[in-house]
């Protein structure tokens, strides 16, 4: 999933007016700023990489002299003012977060409102659900021994990861959006670091996993297909190992996304009472050893080079190959079939259903996958080399991306259910157990049976 992180620079409007280019990030002192002026301007912050918001006020006719070249990018937290207008476009730039020139958590601009309380607050909680039952029921199923292959071992570890990918920051998404507390300014400390693990970093954790176990099934389905004499390598043992591997790198590639902001417990005249608010910022290890630029930067060019742009071309390529192979099977098996030789032709149609079942896994996968990794690419592009994009498009963009990634982690269980017999039968046999499938489990036994076609000839065949 996307994050959305601070980085490059600020721009400063007034009103709908473009003013000039505020700060460089490299410093990390904020403004004095004079909160109870009885002269006051609101004025805009933009980050490149966060909703726009009103920061806050200056006196009108000493703006000037101000020093704002020293506001640190890792403030741009808001909060929802005073809404001005119903317009969602406004309201969206319309966010404040700072008492004087303290500025402090808020989730309600970290998302276009008008759009993520019906999304996040009131679908969340049904496709959580939905997803827990169909993730569950795939992870008992296919957990049973008679399931047991290199391949079921990749697609249980993918449910899993997809799974918690929702499960860790459901719980903040309905407390915020569906009971209606994201306009309160979070506290305690330990609710702000909780919710940066939950909201962000364990999710991106669990879908950074969930993308190269996605790779990792395509490469062991076409070795199997394309590239018979190495299929000794995709064993079992083997497998549970490159799982631990990818799912070991996913947590160092997010280990320092835990360390690089830090919270501060401050207190604030809000909504008529004094309050306990989270003041954040960048950590200062970020400031002593390297920079943000650099780090951002470095951070999402890794994500956009082996999260998004190696693993779906690779994916693409991949499908390409099976597909080419899958056909190339079929016209065998027509000619198999001419020739009467029909425990071939099984063979090879249980292969082939199997591959395709993986590629349509694939394709669910990528339909969703490559926006995200189009629009972090452009948001790279946009923050260091010329700035094009409009960030309340793209921050819609991303809600909207988010979400339907969220909607297609149930429908991998629709898809084995639909084209997979063993699947059915096995689902059938844990929850619908009946004296009739009783007895062909005990005539047949599990180990004659493939995920797709019912019974299954003599074979090596890697099954799913």
């Amino acid at each position: 999933m996307i994050e959305k992180n601070n980085f490059k620079s600020y721009h400063l409007f007034r009103g709908d007016q473009y003013l000039s280019n505020m700060i460089e990030p490299k410093k990390n002192r904020a403004p004095i700023i004079l909160f109870n002026s009885p002269h006051m301007a609101t004025y805009y912050y933009f980050n490149e990489s966060t909703p726009l918001s009103s920061q806050t006020f200056f006196p009108k006719e000493s703006s000037e002299n101000y020093n704002t070249t020293g506001i640190n990018t890792s403030t741009s937290y808001t909060v929802h003012m005073n809404e001005l207008n119903n317009d969602s476009t406004y309201n969206y730039y319309n966010c404040l977060a700072s008492e004087g020139n303290t500025s402090y958590l808020n989730v309600s601009c970290e998302t276009i409102l008008n759009y993520s309380i019906p999304l996040y607050g009131y679908c969340i909680p049904l496709l959580l659900l939905v997803t827990l039952t169909a993730n569950s029921l795939i992870i008992i199923i296919l957990n049973k021994r008679s399931m047991a292959s290199p391949t079921n071992c990749i697609l249980m570890a993918m449910a899993l990861c997809d799974m918690f990918t929702l499960l860790f920051p459901a719980p903040g998404l309905i407390y915020m959006y569906t009971f209606g507390n994201h306009y309160k300014p979070l506290s305690p400390l330990i609710a702000c670091y909780v919710w940066n693990a939950l909201n962000e970093i364990l999710p991106a954790m669990c879908h950074t996993a969930s993308v190269w176990l996605t790779l990792a099934l395509a490469l062991q389905r076409y070795i199997y297909v394309c590239h018979a004499p190495a299929r000794n390598w995709c064993t079992i043992p083997r497998v549970k190992k490159c799982i631990a591997y990818i799912c070991a790198t996913a947590f160092l590639h997010q280990s320092s996304r835990f360390f690089d902001k830090s919270y501060t417990l401050i207190t604030i005249m809000w909504n008529g009472q004094m309050t306990n608010v989270c003041h954040v910022e960048t950590a200062n290890w970020i400031h002593k050893y390297t920079s943000e630029d650099f780090y951002y930067t470095f951070y999402f060019s890794f994500r956009i080079l082996f999260v998004h742009l190696t693993p779906c071309a690779s994916l693409v390529a991949l499908n390409v190959f099976l597909f080419r192979a899958m056909k190339q099977a079929q016209k065998k098996r027509e000619r198999l079939f001419k020739d009467n030789k029909k425990r071939e032709c099984k063979r090879i149609r249980d292969s082939n259903c199997t591959t395709l079942m993986l590629i349509v896994v694939v394709t669910v996968f990528l339909v969703v996958e490559i926006p995200l990794g189009v629009i972090t690419a452009l948001h790279i592009i946009s923050s260091l080399i010329y700035e094009f994009l409009d960030y309340y498009v793209a921050n819609l963009f991303i809600l909207f991306a988010n979400f339907f990634l969220i909607v297609s982690y149930p429908i991998n269980f629709a898809i084995y259910c639909g084209m997979s017999r063993q699947f059915r039968e096995t689902f059938k046999g844990i929850f619908v157990q009946s004296d009739s499938q009783i007895k062909i489990t005990k005539e047949y036994g599990s180990s004659k049976y493939s995920l797709v076609n019912g019974p299954r000839t003599c074979t090596n065949e890697t099954v799913i």
